[in-house]
């Protein structure tokens, strides 16, 4: 009697082989663990590692043939993220274990001070785009995506949360304040916070001409140890000028008084590389799901989402992430 032989699922052990090949070595360990709450770039991550081009590309290659980092292109260049593991596939649960594991190293101090660099290269980047250009800035950003085509979206998922009568707001980044009349029309209190005084100038003279009086601009880092506060912090077209946008929306969350509301508005990921020099933007655009782990990661709930299509093909997303009222300790 000839019994039935058990299928053998080669998928199944190629996807455990390359995950246990892509784990089994330190330095790509610790790309993951850089990798755990920004993407960097082939170059980026050679000068975090301290090591050449072609060496920090062949690890990735064997990263990404694992399933461990996903890819995403931004403009010439290639960026590198981590993969979300899916349960359900092969290599799933181990894929989710390596990352818990991973999140537990603590990277060397000579990798974080490397990646700090590369933060703050990122940042003067996008400092030295606005002190040169604040005269041109809503003409270049309506390239891609003015206040005029995310606006009514925006007050739409902002009215529909219900603010109370001494509500408070916070704006990041307000630019040129266009913004600042629609939120002072809804909150008792609006805060702006910029860290461009240029940019800040253009803010006060419309504040100035609408006779806001109820707005109060700062110049301050809203990444800083600032401890302002508001009901609902807004973030129109601002993420992407952040070196590290996890880190940002983990700083922000913070701003958020318990039971209130993060509004962020972005351009939804894609290629146009001329943005970078066009609008100052160290990121071109998000993926949707990425924002709302970083947000999960920051304590935030996501909330209701609106998407908008423009003509010119970008796409803009609309989110609102809540800080549960129970949450009282600072993260």
């Amino acid at each position: 009697m000839n019994l039935p032989v058990p299928e053998t699922r080669h998928e199944h052990h190629d996807a455990l082989a390359s995950l246990c090949k892509a784990g089994g070595d330190s330095l790509r360990l610790n790309v993951l663990r850089a990798l755990a709450s920004d993407s960097f770039g082939v170059l980026e991550l050679a000068q975090i590692f301290a090591i050449g081009q072609s060496g920090m590309s062949h690890h990735l290659k064997v990263l990404a043939q694992a399933g461990l980092v996903a890819t995403r292109r931004e403009g010439n260049a290639i960026f590198y993220r981590r993969a979300l593991p899916a349960a359900d596939s092969p290599g799933g649960r181990l894929h989710a274990a390596l990352f818990d594991e991973v999140d537990d190293l603590a990277l060397p101090i000579d990798v974080r001070a490397r990646m700090a660099l590369v933060q703050r290269q990122r940042a003067a980047a996008s400092e030295d785009f606005f002190s040169r250009m604040e005269e041109k800035f809503r003409a270049q950003q309506d390239l891609i995506a003015g206040l005029a085509q995310y606006r009514d979206s925006v007050l739409a998922l902002l009215d529909k949360l219900s603010f109370g009568e001494q509500a408070s707001a916070l704006e990041i980044g307000p630019g040129d304040g266009a913004f600042l009349p629609d939120l002072a029309r809804r909150f008792a209190q609006v805060t702006a916070l910029d860290n461009s005084a240029e940019m800040l100038e253009l803010a006060r003279q419309l504040c100035q001409r609408a006779q806001l009086g109820n707005v109060q601009l700062s110049l301050a880092d809203a990444l800083g140890d600032s401890h302002a506060q508001a009901h609902c912090v807004v973030l129109n077209m601002v993420l992407h000028h952040f070196p590290d946008p996890a880190l940002a929306l983990e700083r922000l969350a913070a701003r958020v008084i318990p039971g209130g509301s993060l509004l962020v508005t972005e351009l939804c990921s894609h290629n146009q590389s001329w943005a970078r020099e066009a609008c100052g933007d160290l990121w071109l655009g998000f993926e949707q799901e990425d924002l709302a782990r970083w947000a999960t990661a920051a304590g935030l709930v996501p909330g209701e989402s609106l998407y908008v299509g423009l003509r010119n093909g970008f796409q803009i997303q609309v989110r609102h992430f809540q800080r549960p009222a129970g949450d009282t300790h600072h993260r």
